[in-house]
């Protein structure tokens, strides 16, 4: 309702002239104020949740909004026309609205915290792994001159015999490990480079893993263990650089050793 379509109590027309220009010009042009001034709230609101802002111009905006609504609001009450007051049910959803959209806001505010304090995290955590070692999908085996070589396997379903095979660079395999019943998930394993009564040599190698249940192939994914030399942050988040074993992202670790 616009403040100059009010109709004064005082006004000198008679009731069964006011009624009508109030029926046409007051609840409707009411709700025409009231509906645009939701509609900026509305606007503000979304403009600033879609660029993440939360400075104190847009705070400043969305206020002076309310305001306005408010004063609007008031001034429609004190100047109602006595045969067509202001509907109670409208003006309950009106304000239900106001508040609705002041409630989005501050749940967009509280939801873009948690995104970034999610970030700070992941790259922090991302941080402390340069020089442990990560799986990551792929069949390579480094054996090291000293010490055992480290992988590992996710297998679809439990399975009732797990073997993996080592070959060298031609494809030839050199060595078999035996790992019987394993669970569905994810496994590990070592590598000592003794097959047989020999010591291979240290090196890059590869594994295959085969896993059956009964008589069933069982889908298994080879794991391979890259050491994580250094961290680059983007906007993203963070990269892990493993050397020879290329760039992965953090949802792509399996299992940090």
């Amino acid at each position: 309702m616009s403040l100059s379509a009010i109709t004064s109590p005082k006004s000198t027309a008679s009731p069964s002239a006011a009624t009508p220009a109030a029926q046409s010009g007051g609840t409707g042009a009411g709700s025409a104020a009231f509906d645009s001034v939701l509609s900026q709230l509305r606007n503000a609101t979304g403009t600033e949740s879609t660029t993440g802002g939360t400075g104190t111009t847009g705070k400043a905006s969305d206020d002076a909004t309310e305001d306005r609504f408010l004063k609007l609001l008031v001034a429609q009450m004190k100047n109602q026309d006595p045969l067509n007051p202001l509907d109670n049910a409208q003006v309950t959803t009106q304000l239900a609205q106001i508040n609705t959209v002041k409630g989005i806001d501050k749940l967009n505010t509280s939801l873009q915290t948690l995104v970034e304090g999610s970030k700070q995290g992941s790259t922090s955590e991302a941080a402390s792994m340069v020089g442990r070692s990560v799986l990551v999908e792929g069949d390579a085996l480094e054996l090291p001159k000293d010490g055992v070589a480290k992988a590992g396997f996710e297998l679809a379903a439990a399975a009732t015999s797990v073997r993996v095979d080592v070959l060298d660079r031609s494809g030839a395999v050199v060595d078999n490990i035996e790992l019987g019943p394993q669970a569905a998930g994810l496994q590990t394993f070592q590598w000592d480079g003794v097959s047989g009564t020999r010591t291979l040599e240290p090196g890059t190698y590869s594994l295959r893993v085969t896993a059956v249940d009964g008589g069933s192939k069982v889908d298994a994914t080879a794991l391979t263990a890259a050491p994580v030399q250094a961290v680059t942050i983007g906007a993203s988040g963070a990269t892990l650089q493993l050397g020879a074993f290329g760039s992965k992202t953090m949802d792509q670790v399996r299992a940090i050793l």
